[in-house]
C-alpha cells in the first residue's frame, strides 16, 4: 500500500496512512499574472480553416479574464501564459487577456466557480486540465460542475515526463528494479487529480512511493523536489520543458521516462517532444513484474488517453451566444495558421496537436469519456490505497 500524507497549512507533513483521504478546501484569494490520425488531420484543418469572418464580434474596450484553477507555477499557468497574448492580438479590437488563478481542492473549486458563472459576454474564459476532468469522471463529490455545460473554444495536447533525484538516478538502468527497495516522496495534487497516472504507473513498477496529499499544482510539487522534500516527480511537458529540464542540466534530477504519445492505431509510443526518452510501456516492459495488458494496464492506458491527448481545454461559460463562441474559435485557428506557431509552441509547450471548433467539442468528448471497467478498477484502487472511496 502506498503511503498517504497530507500537506498542511503550515507546510508540515501529516502522515493519513490508510486514513479515509481528506480534501483541502483552499480559500485562497485570485491570484493575478498578465499576460489517433485525428491529432495529425487536426493541426493542418486548425490551420487551413476558420469560421467566417462575419461571425466576428466586436471586442473593443474589453477585458478578458482567463481563470486557471491552479497556482501559477504549473504547466496550466505556463499554457494560458503561452496563449494570453496571441490570443489578444487575434481577436477583434485586440482586448486585453488576464490569466488569473484560482488554486484550491485540486481544481474542483475553480472549475465549481466557473459552473455559476453563465451568459457570459466574452470577458469570462476558464482553462481546463486532466486534473479537473479526472474528478468529474470518477464521481467526485466535490464536483459541482457539468463539462457538457460549457463551450469549448480550444484544446490542446500535451505529455508528462517523470524524474528522480541524483541518488535514485544513478541507479535507474531502464527498469525500475533497481529502486524497488527505495522509499521515495512525491507531492501529490489529489488521489482523483491527473496524479492518479504517475501514482498507478509507480505502483504497477513496484515501487514505494509516498504520497503529500493536497498541493496546489504541479509547480509546488516541483518546488518540493528542488527543496529536498520531494525526491520523486512528474511534470506536464510545458512544467518540464520551463522548469524541471534545467535541474536535469544542473544534475539535480535525472528523467525517469515520459507517458508517451498515442499513434493513429492507438498504440503508446515515445512523445514527440522527448523522442530521447523511453516511455512508461517500455520502463514496465524492461521491469520484474508489470505487465502490458490486463486490468491494471488498460485502467492505467484508458486514463492516460482521457487525460493527455487532449487534456488543456480553454472554454466560455454556458449562455455564451454562438456569435461569440465563433469570433474565440476564428481567434484561436488564427493563432495555429501563424507562420511561426509551430516553433514558439514547441519551445514552450512541446510538440502536440491543437484543436479548435467542432474539433475542440470532441476533443472534450475524449477527454471526459473511460469505460466503465477502468473507472470501477480506479475507484478499487483508490480505496484501497488512498482510502477514497467514490460512488
Amino acid at each position: 500500500m502506498h503511503g498517504a500524507r497530507i500537506k498542511s497549512e503550515n507546510n508540515a507533513l501529516v502522515n493519513m496512512n490508510s486514513a479515509p483521504f481528506c480534501a483541502l478546501w483552499e480559500e485562497d484569494n485570485m491570484t493575478l499574472s498578465t499576460f489517433t490520425r485525428r491529432a495529425a488531420m487536426a493541426i493542418a484543418a486548425t490551420a487551413a480553416f476558420a469560421l467566417p469572418a462575419s461571425a466576428d464580434v466586436d471586442m473593443s474596450g474589453k477585458t478578458i479574464e482567463w481563470t486557471i484553477p491552479f497556482s501559477e507555477t504549473g504547466g496550466s499557468a505556463k499554457w494560458a501564459n503561452f496563449f494570453a497574448p496571441l490570443l489578444s492580438e487575434a481577436l477583434p479590437a485586440n482586448p486585453t487577456v488576464v490569466v488569473k488563478f484560482m488554486p484550491g481542492a485540486g481544481s474542483t473549486k475553480g472549475a465549481n466557480w466557473f459552473q455559476e458563472q453563465t451568459g457570459g459576454d466574452g470577458t469570462v474564459m476558464f482553462g481546463s486540465s486532466g486534473s479537473t476532468q479526472f474528478p468529474y469522471l470518477l464521481g467526485d463529490p466535490r464536483v459541482r460542475y457539468e463539462y457538457n455545460d460549457w463551450n469549448p473554444v480550444m484544446a490542446s495536447g500535451t505529455g508528462g515526463v517523470a524524474y528522480l533525484n541524483a541518488e535514485a538516478g544513478a541507479k535507474f538502468d531502464g527498469s525500475a528494479n533497481n529502486l524497488k527497495d527505495m522509499t521515495f516522496i512525491y507531492g501529490n495534487q489529489g488521489a482523483t487529480r491527473l496524479d492518479i497516472i504517475p501514482a498507478l504507473a509507480w505502483k504497477m513498477l513496484g515501487m514505494n512511493v509516498e504520497h503529500v496529499l493536497g498541493i496546489k499544482g504541479r509547480g509546488d510539487g516541483r518546488k518540493m523536489f528542488e527543496s529536498g522534500e520531494a525526491t520523486i516527480d512528474y511534470q506536464t511537458s510545458s512544467g518540464y520543458l520551463k522548469g524541471s529540464a534545467q535541474l536535469v542540466e544542473a544534475g539535480k534530477a535525472v528523467p525517469m521516462m515520459t507517458w508517451g504519445s498515442i499513434d493513429a492505431a492507438g498504440n503508446i509510443v515515445r512523445d514527440p517532444t522527448f523522442p530521447d526518452m523511453p516511455t512508461f510501456k517500455e520502463v514496465c516492459e524492461a521491469t520484474d513484474g508489470c505487465e502490458t495488458s490486463g486490468d491494471q494496464w488498460d485502467a492505467w492506458k484508458a486514463f492516460f488517453v482521457a487525460g493527455f491527448p487532449s487534456q488543456k481545454i480553454a472554454f466560455l461559460p454556458a449562455g455564451t451566444d454562438q456569435e461569440i463562441i465563433d469570433t474565440f474559435s476564428n481567434a484561436f485557428a488564427s493563432i495555429a495558421a501563424r507562420d511561426d506557431f509551430a516553433e514558439i509552441s514547441a519551445a514552450r509547450l512541446g510538440k502536440y496537436p491543437m484543436y479548435t471548433g467542432k474539433d475542440a467539442k470532441g476533443a472534450l468528448t475524449n477527454a471526459i469519456t473511460v469505460s466503465d471497467s477502468a473507472k470501477a478498477f480506479v475507484q478499487g484502487w483508490l480505496k484501497e490505497d488512498f482510502g477514497v472511496e467514490l460512488n
